[in-house]
């Protein structure tokens, strides 16, 4: 039996992936954590979130006496916190011994220089972030075994990656052309006027400058075109990506690239038959569909993901039990 502390536990993400620890067998919950600050320290979880009434669990205040009790009694932390915050956190708690699953971003580069320009902050723990595995789960099972600090990829990435990463060596040196589009539960729990859901309306936003961008090119080696939209759905991703393939490349290379994911449950790939948002909500699932033109070399594959999901709790219990050989 493996004790998860889960701090940041009153967002979208952090109860999300409670309700799933709390479902599992060989895992228990040492204590869901909010800031000293947080309006929600104290509150039952039950009340912030009535569909989880049947977890019968309190947000404490993450005081050092609360810190030293996670690092008594945990196997593991969770952090759904703001990525400046992540930043100290996960060095501290790895410091400590613990295995430490982080889904903000203060972790996913190995390249220091690109914490200013994407999080605003130098990143002050080099020798943490070396030991840092990216943990696309399908893909890095193996270093997310080895290591105790985990980087829990993006939504937004975990599905262009997943649609794009079978095809890495067929790619030609054009950029792939992702259109993506999340529900607002993406922009977290916080109030903001542009997320209310009354002034939601289908928008670009973020373009040809978001942070998710160089997460993508980085782990599949090669830049893209990402543009992310914010839709009036509260939750799923659906990502269209156009590649040009090699010249030669035939319907069945494709189909055979694909088949990386045959052993791979939670990854379902379909030719010729394209997913919508509703096939993944409230699911821990990838669905991919694609279709290829041999004449013009392009292929288009669309990538459906719940993004609290698959993009963030689901994948971070998916790393707990790689990491704990469950």
């Amino acid at each position: 039996m493996k004790n998860i502390a889960i701090i940041g536990a009153s967002g979208y993400t952090g109860a999300q992936l409670t309700a799933l620890i709390h479902a599992e067998a060989d895992l228990t919950i040492q204590g869901l954590y909010v800031s000293e600050n947080s309006l929600d320290k104290g509150k039952p979880l039950a009340d912030l979130y009535p569909s989880y009434s049947h977890i019968a669990l309190t947000l404490s205040p993450l005081s050092d006496e609360a810190k030293a009790k996670i690092v008594a009694e945990a196997d593991a932390v969770v952090l759904a916190t703001e990525h400046s915050v992540s930043l100290h956190l996960a060095a501290w708690f790895y410091s400590q011994g613990l295995a430490v699953f982080d889904l903000s971003g203060a972790y996913r580069f190995s390249d220091v220089a690109q914490y200013p320009k994407w999080y605003g902050f130098e990143h002050e723990y080099p020798e943490v972030l070396a030991k840092a595995v990216y943990g696309l789960a399908e893909w890095n099972a193996k270093e997310i075994a080895a290591t105790k600090m985990i980087a829990v990829p993006g939504c937004y990435p975990t599905a262009s990656l997943t649609a794009l990463k079978p095809l890495a060596s067929l790619l030609t040196s054009a950029y792939p052309v992702i259109n993506a589009v999340s529900g607002v539960t993406g922009a977290g729990r916080k109030a903001q006027l542009h997320t209310s859901f009354c002034e939601v309306s289908l928008t670009p936003y973020g373009v040809l400058g978001h942070r998710h961008q160089p997460e993508i090119a980085t782990q599949l080696g090669q830049e893209v075109i990402f543009t992310p939209h914010l839709g009036n759905f509260k939750r799923g991703i659906l990502a269209t990506i156009t590649v040009q393939l090699k010249p030669g490349t035939t319907t069945a290379d494709v189909a055979a690239a694909y088949s990386v994911y045959d052993q791979a449950p939670l990854v379902t790939v379909k030719h010729n038959q394209f997913p919508k948002v509703d096939d993944v909500v409230l699911t821990p699932n990838c669905h991919l569909g694609w279709k290829f033109d041999e004449n013009s070399g392009y292929l288009v594959v669309a990538s459906a993901i719940d993004n609290l999901m698959k993009g963030a709790a689901s994948q971070a219990l998916q790393c707990i039990k790689i990491h704990f050989n469950l």
